[in-house]
């Protein structure tokens, strides 16, 4: 008997230190959500995230809280897919970063790349751990460990309810829904700012097209010696929104007459641009473009250039949802604000 009860204490003690060496956290941190709606881009007061969320999904994203080991519907799928977060539908991770870490709870080696994931330090337990967050929403994910198998040797261990599984066949289904374009209007954080309040758009990216220069930082474009444009990458609903209001938006919210400048901006760095994808891009860019002149919606001609697409390159995270992070700072009251007005004004019926 008195082996009996040792193996069983030897097995409770292991399912306790799995759970301390894996997602789990006390109680007391849901009350440390420190991670405050103002410090990412999608915000929402938390009656709306339990109107949302299931409650067990509220427990573990919004409140810090752990699924049981071996419970997750997601820990043994092999699917190909994508996962995404439960609450506000950010990349994560793919089926190709997926391994089994016997841990209890999804794991993977590394992260879609472009800051999807958030880091950080964990006291609590009695231990310091990584916790990994949506940089989106700020939803708890789990905890980064660096015991795993693979050449990252990084172990992402993840609640299955923090997630969401899109699959290869439904994607395919959905892709005919989603477009892509990218714009130039002057300085691409108020731009950025107009666009993400326009129902139909799912994300928008600052970033650098049309120069000579690979992975240009922001001080380089400054310069004007990239060649580069300011400009904000769009991607949208066609179901929700058309090609034909993002441009209508576009030439309400900035002066398409101005060559390479918006207001006290200059330099090529903040000339009109529409860099097109396809021919239906190009044409109706084109149409709409002698439209305006024929009716001479401005006093002088329009100077917006239609380039080929051909490259992206995000810019500085810290340029990213930059309106909504330093609504305080001089150039957002005294630039940004008025274009957001001026567009919510306009297309008061299209607003999220």
């Amino acid at each position: 008997m008195v082996k009996i009860k040792t193996i069983s204490n030897i097995f409770v003690l292991i399912v306790f230190l799995t759970t301390m060496l894996a997602c789990g956290q006390t109680s007391k941190q849901k009350k440390d959500m420190e991670n405050s709606n103002s410090d990412f881009a999608v915000k929402k007061s938390e009656n709306e995230w339990k109107n949302q969320l299931s409650d067990q999904q509220y427990y573990v994203l919004r409140e810090k809280g752990t699924e049981k080991p071996f419970t997750g519907e997601l820990l043994l799928n092999k699917e190909k897919g994508i996962y995404k977060c439960a609450g506000c539908g950010n990349e994560l991770f793919t089926d190709e970063m997926k391994f089994d870490s016997h841990c209890g709870w999804p794991s993977f080696d590394k992260e879609i790349a472009g800051g999807k994931i958030k880091t950080i330090v964990d006291n609590s337990l009695g231990m310091q751990r990584t916790e990994i967050i949506c940089a989106k929403c700020g939803g708890h994910l789990g905890h980064l460990f660096n015991d795993g198998p693979t050449e990252t040797g990084m172990r992402y261990c993840v609640n299955s309810l923090s997630l969401e599984f899109i699959s290869e066949k439904e994607q395919k289904n959905t892709t005919s829904k989603i477009d892509t374009i990218t714009l130039g209007g002057g300085c691409y954080w108020c731009v950025e700012a107009v666009y993400e309040k326009l129902i139909g758009v799912i994300n928008v990216e600052s970033g650098f097209s049309g120069g000579t220069v690979k992975n240009p930082s922001y001080r380089e474009v400054c310069n004007g010696t990239t060649g580069h444009a300011e400009v904000v990458q769009i991607t949208y609903d066609n179901t929700k929104t058309s090609l034909d209001e993002i441009l209508k938006v576009f030439f309400t919210v900035h002066d398409p007459t101005t060559l390479n400048q918006q207001g006290a901006d200059i330099g090529t760095q903040y000339r009109s641009v529409i860099f097109y994808r396809n021919e239906q891009q190009r044409q109706l860019s084109e149409s709409l473009i002698e439209q305006l002149n024929k009716e001479k919606v401005y006093s002088k001609a329009i100077v917006t250039q239609l380039s080929e697409f051909h490259v992206f390159y995000k810019a500085e995270e810290y340029h990213q949802n930059y309106y909504n992070n330093n609504k305080q700072e001089p150039y957002c009251k005294m630039v940004i604000q008025p274009k957001i007005e001026k567009f919510e004004k306009v297309f008061k019926d299209r607003l999220k």
